[in-house]
């Protein structure tokens, strides 16, 4: 679009790979098969959404889904750490992910209205802010602008799977800090604590977590921001202390006792949702906030989270 700045997109993510993004964004081909760290895109094949939709709604249980999908909820994460400066004992991030918010435009009333009510030094998303992966990106990033002002607090980001580069602009224009392979750092006192953030590591492969931790400290107490779980290996032997992720939902539509009957991403089970350990590596993925695909739910509430870090 013309009115993208390109070149400061290609300073900030890097030649090669704002590249291959914008390749990516502009073959047709990859919509349904061929890219990324998973061979289908379910998301992509809108004639099977219709048909899960009629589906449902012929058994009788489409609205019991939809209304699940309303029923946001609030999570409560707390996390210890041994290596967390004192300083930054309490410091709250509330978390979000995969709102999907032009799919659904209902839903950033509910995030708002529960946002409202917590306190928190810091929200940050972790990726998906529209439903589509080629279509209109201005609609949706119209309703992340009104979403954010609500928000109390500095506002941090990363892209996810269906988020164009042209997004960036128009999110950091109201408010939202996308880090495209970059980190921002908080002080208090003579105490940091970083905070990292890649760009999508599941379908377009961009993610560069050696630019993003370039010449930081060894000792850096450090937080990153990706869209889904796929790079936790790499972020573990990085020195990453805190993982923050999305993408899976959670299943979105799970069996009874909440396992998922598609996860859409290569990790372990337990990482597939909620808090989980790797090594000395602690993380969070979201069942996010959104739905893909189709408005519903089954058991798999939607959520947005607080983390509350905490000394050992």
């Amino acid at each position: 679009m013309a009115d993208v700045d390109y070149t400061q997109l290609e300073k900030r993510l890097g030649k090669q790979l704002l590249a291959r993004r914008l390749k990516i964004q502009s073959h047709h081909v990859v919509r349904l098969f061929g890219a990324g760290r998973a061979r289908l895109h379910i998301g992509n094949i809108r004639i099977l959404h219709r048909i899960m939709r009629r589906t449902l709604k012929v058994l009788g249980i489409y609205r019991i889904g939809y209304r699940n999908a309303m029923n946001l909820r609030v999570e409560q994460n707390e996390v210890f750490f041994s290596g967390l400066p004192q300083a930054f004992d309490g410091f709250r991030i509330l978390h979000i992910s995969d709102a999907h918010i032009d799919d659904n435009p209902k839903l950033l009333s509910i995030i708002q209205d529960k946002a409202g009510n917590l306190d928190y030094d810091i929200c940050v998303f972790t990726g998906d802010f529209r439903e589509g992966t080629f279509e209109d990106y201005r609609i949706p990033s119209q309703h992340m602008a009104e979403l954010v002002q609500n928000l109390n607090a500095p506002v941090y980001a990363v892209l996810g799977n269906h988020d164009c580069i042209e997004m960036v602009p128009l999110l950091e224009s109201a408010g939202i800090r996308i880090l495209l392979n970059e980190r921002v750092v908080f002080e208090r006192g003579k105490a940091s604590l970083y905070l990292l953030g890649v760009d999508d590591p599941h379908y377009y492969e961009t993610d560069d977590l050696e630019k993003a931790t370039e010449g930081m400290p060894n000792d850096a107490f450090c937080i990153l921001l990706a869209h889904s779980p796929q790079i936790i290996r790499k972020a573990a032997f990085s020195g990453v202390d805190f993982y923050l992720c999305g993408h899976t939902h959670g299943g979105q539509t799970c069996l009874p006792g909440g396992h998922p009957i598609l996860a859409n991403s290569r990790c372990r089970k337990d990482q597939r949702k909620g808090a989980w350990k790797y090594h000395r590596l602690q993380g969070y993925t979201s069942r996010g906030a959104g739905t893909s695909s189709v408005n519903v739910r089954f058991n798999c509430p939607p959520e947005i989270t607080v983390h509350t870090l905490r000394c050992k």
